[in-house]
């Protein structure tokens, strides 16, 4: 339930206040997409630029992950709490400077400092964007402006690699993060034209979980820290130390969650066996995702020859197909139910992967590249829509939002560990990615392993996800229509919340 000025019962789309608002949640969102599609493409150039070593390559990516992963459900409760659109702005000025920061970094120390600032930003903005449109339009027209929201976000996916790419190699890599400032800035014009909006009843007066995102901090860093540590000049101190002190942080989150009259994360979701299942396949298959399009940025760029412009494009086709496919998708999984569409999409994303074996040096686009990519987009296509209305099915309609951000949740957190552990799994250490023969030997390796991933999720859809539609209860309103959002480089902005309807 929210609450709007003048009691009214929302916006209309067709106003000029809906536009404000449409306008300030797409270029929010959009800032955010945008920043992910591309830092992976920027990882060659940052470390010639910087010196740095793969393990500072995989801290540019997580610690902007870590701080996003361990306070996005404190960011949305935020929202809930102190209006919306106040936690929108906050986020976007927050955001702002700390890409500033990125930009002006002139050691990778502080790169990845500033990076963990920005995570704090997104975890407030992230959740935000979609929040507003769904807090501000009136019940008749959210459909259609989540509808516009998603569209209109699936062009910034689709301009980024461009944008991106022409950035990196013309002004420099700073500028990838720069543009976020006058892009903050439209937000903020924007948004002094948007309805506030927050929780009102049951909700609104319940405390913030502190404790549990400090602890969820705690454990995914001294994780983070360990595997990134043992990639590099392993010790006690690099690997040992933050290995146990992240695992007994995790430990006493889980216990601190049960205890809890409000916690961060309710463990007594996961009773729901498919609620279970659906976060397993959600690790797995993000897991191979964020692992995949770690290395092929990087793979294109120092084994095939690359420049930065044409590794950005490369991967085009998946968020193409993506914004084509997934709302076609759901519509099938909610005809013949979602055991197919799990079980075929990771297995036909799992062939685009091997299809990667190919690409090396000599590699063509159009024979070698191209056919992978395209395989993988079909396979993602395939599986996010019904992943995501999966795990809103298997909870009650009243916690739907919770399961969504849980399942967000997981999804990042996933990434962030595929990042930390995959150098480490193929034996990529130090400066090796800088040589053309050892990256190609460790992109074989990290292709294979994603692969297993994805099948192992498809395993995961045949073991526990019921195959008749008429005993799968998700409905039309919890089919995505905001898949263009979902960033071939990022998890989805919010899974589930997206296409809800009201």
């Amino acid at each position: 339930m929210t609450t709007s000025p003048g009691g009214t019962d929302g916006v209309a789309l067709a106003s000029a206040r809906g536009r404000w608002v449409l306008a300030s949640a797409v270029l929010a969102s959009g800032m955010a997409l945008l920043d992910g599609t591309v830092v992976n493409v920027a990882l060659p150039t940052l470390g010639r630029d910087l010196d740095a070593s793969i393990s500072s390559l995989q801290w540019v990516v997580n610690a902007y992950m870590l701080t996003l992963s361990a306070l996005l459900l404190l960011g949305g409760a935020l929202g809930d709490r102190i209006g919306r659109r106040r936690t929108l702005v906050i986020g976007v000025i927050w955001f702002a400077l700390a890409s500033a920061l990125c930009g002006l970094a002139q050691d990778v120390g502080t790169l990845i400092a500033a990076r963990a600032l920005q995570g704090v930003g997104g975890a407030l903005l992230t959740p935000g964007s979609l929040a507003l449109v769904r807090a501000t339009f009136t019940a008749r027209d959210q459909a259609r402006a989540v509808g516009a929201w998603s569209g209109l976000g699936g062009v910034a996916g689709a301009v980024g690699p461009f944008l991106g790419g022409w950035l990196i190699d013309g002004p420099g890599w700073r500028w990838i993060f720069l543009i976020n400032v006058p892009l903050a800035a439209l937000v903020l014009v924007a948004a002094r034209h948007v309805p506030e909006s927050r929780a009102t009843g049951s909700g609104a007066g319940q405390r913030f979980d502190v404790p549990g995102a400090v602890l969820a901090a705690l454990f995914l860093a001294g994780v983070s820290f360990a595997l990134i540590g043992a990639s590099g000049d392993a010790s006690v101190v690099t690997t040992v130390v933050p290995g146990l002190v992240g695992l007994a942080a995790g430990a006493v989150f889980l216990l601190v969650e049960h205890r809890r009259r409000n916690p961060m994360l309710p463990l007594e979701l996961f009773r729901s066996g498919l609620f279970s299942a659906s976060n397993t396949m959600t690790l797995c298959l993000y897991a191979a995702i964020g692992g995949i399009l770690f290395m092929l940025p990087v793979q294109m760029q120092t084994t095939v020859g690359y420049d930065a412009l044409q590794a950005g494009t490369a991967t085009l086709p998946i968020t193409v197909l993506m914004l084509l496919l997934s709302a076609p998708a759901g519509d099938l999984a909610r005809r013949i139910g979602p055991r197919l569409p799990l079980c075929a999409g990771p297995l036909i994303a799992a062939a685009g992967v091997l299809l990667m074996l190919r690409i090396g040096p000599g590699a063509s686009y159009a024979a070698d590249i191209l056919p992978a990519v395209v395989v993988l987009g079909l396979g993602m296509s395939l599986f996010v829509a019904p992943l995501t209305a999966t795990v809103l099915a298997s909870v009650d309609a009243g916690r739907a939002g919770l399961a969504s951000g849980v399942n967000n949740t997981a999804a990042r957190i996933a990434q962030l560990l595929a990042v930390a552990a995959l150098p480490l799994a193929v034996g990529l250490t130090g400066t090796a990615y800088t040589d053309p023969d050892a990256l190609d030997s460790a992109f074989g390796k990290a292709a294979w392993g994603c692969a297993a991933l994805f099948a192992l999720a498809a395993f995961a859809a045949l073991a526990f996800v019921r195959p008749r539609p008429d005993d799968w209860h998700g409905d039309e309103g919890n089919t995505p229509h905001c898949t263009a959002n979902m960033a071939v480089t990022s998890p989805p902005l919010e899974p589930g919340e997206c296409g809800r309807r009201s």
